[in-house]
């Protein structure tokens, strides 16, 4: 037993020539800080896109808003739902550095496309017409190309950059992922001012220009540490071994303890310690596999930690699901309310600049709390899972607020005659902006402190396949409850016009699921 070594402690790291990694001449702070001013451009590019897709959608190509809304959401469920495959691959077969850079070949091809589509009159659908098959071909090939090429850098990057770091250090690598979230808020910021800009006043054909030009930059960026990066030799399929454990567990279920105690050598008392010892205590099933010759105690110990990640990922999802409104009916909402400050109009997607400010902001203070760069962080509300804990609770919040301010914005529209003031939706967007900074950054650091080193890439990107499952979920609400609705009378979200719409009884539903869901967390992070 003392001759194996776990997965996770032989973190076998090389430099650009293959040669073993020396801890003076590569990684570090610096290696590591990189990947944040990739991700500030990454982020750029992705979040240019995704907020004004509905928009987009509707006014060049003519599709009906619940239409675009679920359009832009499969988008960016598909974008962070291929994070997972992307860390599989990271881990298993390439390093992360090449995974990135392939990934971000596969995003301009699809940029590049939509790039084209936009200068091009004959792929674009003439008015009041939604694009016929070649031209919505060529919009749904660009925007999942662009899609897979995401999927594959947020898949990849945020591991990269924490691999430079020391490991036995978690306040420094908590730290990382704090700023990584601040590069993350950055590109945001600038989504909401400057890109929003351009494409109110100069139009798609610009945006995608500079968008080009910024995920460019980000390449240049990330190859300049070529030569300082350290880099992870993968170490094949760890769900392949996963597999093995689940069927070897499965398969030797009736396995006495005895079996197990002839293979390591031990007495029946000392299995305790040469087995359970070795492993947390969750999941004592696992331990059947270990009758196996073929399983190592280190293969259940990677199985049990993968497995043990999964309710708190599960927990997570619908929070996900209020994120996606910010993207599609809030922009909508915003369209149909009084945008304007001393003769000038507010574009709805720069409602997001007050809550990224604040988070920006916020991060520093955070950390300064926190104190310095020592080994350990002050306090538990610190620590990863109250972090996120706090999140979800914020998301139901947010919902409800979102309810009570459409109620107001439909009273005003219908009644008084006058347009709600856009303003009053900054309470959700902030709401919703503090939840997603504590949850999002909660997780990132959660399952990356908390994998298997052998797939570190694939467990980290959990948090963005949360975010994945979430957007599809609310295509799924929508449909769902407009088909349940419409049974009884009228759909909710019918057509184009909000105030014919219940928007405020869709978001009163969300906040009532959230509040469930946070309960659900609460049990499940008491068990972890």
């Amino acid at each position: 037993m003392d001759t194996e070594m776990r997965a996770d402690e032989r973190d076998e790291f090389v430099d650009w020539e293959g040669r073993k990694a020396s801890s003076e001449e590569h990684g570090g702070i610096r290696a590591a800080s990189l990947a944040c001013v990739v991700e500030v451009l990454e982020n750029l590019v992705f979040l240019s896109c995704a907020t004004n897709f509905v928009e987009y959608f509707i006014i060049s190509m003519h599709y009906p808003t619940p239409v675009a809304a679920n359009m832009v959401t499969n988008f960016m469920a598909t974008s962070f739902l291929l994070t997972i495959f992307a860390g599989f691959v990271a881990d298993s077969f390439l390093t992360r550095f090449t995974t990135f850079i392939v990934s971000w070949i596969v995003e301009l091809l699809g940029l590049i496309i939509l790039t084209i589509q936009a200068h091009s009159k004959s792929l674009q659908p003439p008015n009041h017409r939604t694009p016929n098959k070649y031209q919505a071909a060529v919009l749904y090939f660009g925007l999942y190309a662009m899609a897979a090429g995401v999927g594959g850098i947020k898949g990849s990057l945020q591991t990269h950059g924490a691999d430079q770091l020391d490991h036995g250090n978690q306040r420094l690598v908590s730290a990382y992922f704090n700023w990584y979230f601040f590069s993350l808020c950055t590109g945001g910021l600038v989504t909401s001012t400057v890109m929003v800009w351009v494409e109110e006043n100069l139009g798609w054909r610009w945006s995608f220009k500079i968008l080009i030009a910024a995920l460019s930059l980000a390449l240049a960026v990330f190859v300049s540490g070529l030569r300082l990066y350290r880099y992870k030799l993968p170490r094949g399929s760890a769900f392949t071994r996963i597999f093995k454990v689940l069927a070897s567990a499965a398969r030797n279920r009736k396995a006495s303890s005895a079996e197990i105690c002839r293979r390591f050598d031990v007495d029946s008392e000392g299995i305790t310690s040469a087995v359970n010892g070795r492993l947390p205590k969750k999941f004592k099933s696992l331990d059947k596999a270990l009758a196996d010759d073929t399983v190592s105690t280190s293969e259940v110990e990677e199985t049990r930690t993968f497995i043990g990640l999964i309710p708190i990922f599960a927990s997570t999802i619908l929070m996900s699901c209020c994120l996606a409104q910010l993207q599609t009916f809030s922009v909508r909402q915003g369209t149909f309310m009084d945008r304007t400050i001393h003769n000038f109009t507010i574009p709805t997607q720069s409602l997001t600049v007050l809550p990224l400010t604040i988070m920006l902001a916020s991060i520093p203070i955070y950390e300064r709390f926190r104190g310095g760069l020592g080994d350990k962080p002050r306090g538990r509300i610190f620590e990863p899972l109250p972090r996120i804990g706090v999140g979800l609770a914020l998301a139901s919040g947010s919902m409800a607020i979102a309810a009570a301010v459409e109620v107001k914005r439909r009273r005003a529209a219908t009644d008084d005659g006058v347009a709600l003031s856009v303003f009053w939706l900054e309470w959700q967007y902030l709401l919703l902006g503090v939840s997603d900074m504590l949850t999002l950054g909660g997780m990132l650091e959660f399952f990356y402190s908390r994998a298997p080193g052998s797939m570190r890439s694939a467990c980290t990107a959990l948090a963005w396949c949360s975010t994945s499952v979430g957007y599809f979920l609310s295509s799924v609400l929508v449909s769902a409850i407009n088909s349940a609705t419409g049974r009884l009378g009228r759909e909710w979200l019918e057509g184009n016009d909000l105030n014919r719409q219940r928007l405020d009884l869709y978001y009163a539903l969300l906040c009532v699921l959230n509040f469930l869901n946070f309960l659900n967390y609460i049990f499940w992070a008491k068990r972890y």
